[in-house]
């Protein structure tokens, strides 16, 4: 009796489960849309679309919040403080600009606690404004504007020793006597025209827009895009030739990038 097992039976080779027929499976979907987020606008409800801010949800229900810093196609920098809101269970007012809304949030855009400290931004700003008015050299300034409409027509605070204006460019006049420091100008120039001329200063008390090296702006190495101009709020920068035909000629701002700008011309 032999102690050899029996060889294994092997199958024969049939077709490969790779070469079996398939059923057919249908393509996958579009991706479903995100949701939008639910949550409760001074009082009444609302809906945020995905990525929006309050501030951006706010505008589109209707809504009127003061900003500053803030401009549609720049990233929000939340430092003007101007669109802070309040929402139930926080301790702290929030920058609508920069703060995304959350399910269930309850936020107060106009309540008495943050239309006090949106007026004191404004107060606070006014009193460092040209002596001759927010509006000195841009008749729609957004500062003067906004300070009408919450109802802010003057300032308690003392106002500080102001630069003299840089008239050194050929085609940009700069009066940082109206510079609110709300770096739009700064994000213009570094992030959309990516030129880094501009740029800000110190800190504090002390700090302060500048060019290159803090050079007048005709001697830094500004190519003269205009991005600044159209971004600026209050008219710190302003073309040269209106600011010489003065304060109340009529501008048009437009993005360099602006493609109409030329067939509109």
């Amino acid at each position: 009796m032999s102690d050899a097992s029996p060889p294994a039976t092997v199958a024969a080779a049939g077709p490969s489960a790779a070469s079996a027929p398939q059923a057919d499976v249908a393509p996958p979907g579009p991706a479903a849309a995100p949701a939008s987020v639910p949550f409760e606008l001074d009082g009444q409800p609302a809906e945020a679309l995905p990525g929006e801010t309050i501030l951006q949800a706010a505008e589109r229900h209707g809504a009127r919040i003061p900003h500053l810093c803030y401009t549609e196609g720049m990233r929000p920098d939340g430092n003007c403080r101007a669109c802070v809101c309040e929402i139930e269970g926080e301790r702290v007012l929030a920058p609508s600009c920069w703060r995304k809304p959350a399910p269930g949030m309850k936020v107060r855009t106009a309540s008495e606690r943050a239309r006090a400290a949106q007026r004191m931004v404004l107060e606070l700003l006014l009193a460092d404004a040209p002596e001759n008015g927010a509006d000195a050299y841009r008749p729609d300034s957004e500062l003067a504007l906004w300070a009408a409409e919450l109802g802010v027509t003057g300032a308690r605070f003392p106002r500080r020793a102001q630069p003299a204006a840089d008239l050194s460019h050929p085609a940009i006049a700069v009066h940082l006597d109206a510079c609110i420091q709300c770096t739009r100008c700064v994000r213009a120039c570094r992030e959309v025209q990516v030129n880094d001329v501009i740029g800000y200063a110190d800190r504090g008390h002390y700090a302060r827009i500048v060019f290159d090296l803090e050079d007048p702006m005709g001697a830094s190495t500004c190519v003269a895009c205009g991005e600044c101009v159209q971004a600026c709020p209050t008219g710190a920068l302003l073309p040269r030739g209106v600011w010489e035909a003065g304060a109340t000629a009529a501008v048009r701002f437009v993005p360099a990038w602006d493609p109409s700008f030329r067939e509109n011309a």
